[in-house]
């Protein structure tokens, strides 16, 4: 993927979005200096170059009750299984999100419980029940302390 070019204007499109991305395009106009269709060319070019992938509402878990953030690294018997792990780990709501990296796990994954007896739950039933999984490791995040995105 060639790096995307982008403007001042772009990047001040940007920033208000990320701040809020429920920002009405036409408050956006009014601040930069634009009209409002140029916002929506803009966007539509950001969005066909692929650097905007999306906009989401982020839930809370906390709100729903999900006090436990941990980080496992799953370590597999052969790293050809790889993709039937992962398959398997995507059945498992609480599995967030899952990385293939490098270094001693095969595999590493966020996932978000209720608490501790629901994590271990999720470990000893789901997790580490997947044919080749060999074992996990897991640690638990006291506290989430930096949460953004890259700097625009």
């Amino acid at each position: 993927m060639s790096k995307l070019s982008i403007d001042g204007t772009d990047k001040s499109i940007l920033r208000f979005l990320i701040k809020d991305a429920r920002t009405p395009v036409l408050e956006i106009a009014r601040n930069i200096g634009i009209s409002g269709a140029a916002i929506h060319q803009r966007l539509k070019k950001l969005e066909n170059s692929g650097l905007i992938a999306g906009s989401k509402f982020i839930i809370n878990p906390k709100a729903l009750g999900y006090t436990t953030m941990a980080f496992v690294g799953v370590f597999l018997e052969k790293a050809k299984i790889n993709s039937d792990v992962v398959r398997q780990l995507k059945r498992i709501p609480e599995v967030i999100e899952c990385h293939y990296t490098t270094g001693d796990w095969s595999i590493l994954i966020k996932i978000l419980c209720k608490d501790n007896m629901h994590l271990m739950s999720v470990l000893n039933k789901g997790i580490q029940e997947i044919s080749g999984v060999s074992r996990t490791e897991t640690y638990i995040s006291l506290n989430q302390q930096i949460d953004r995105q890259i700097k625009i």
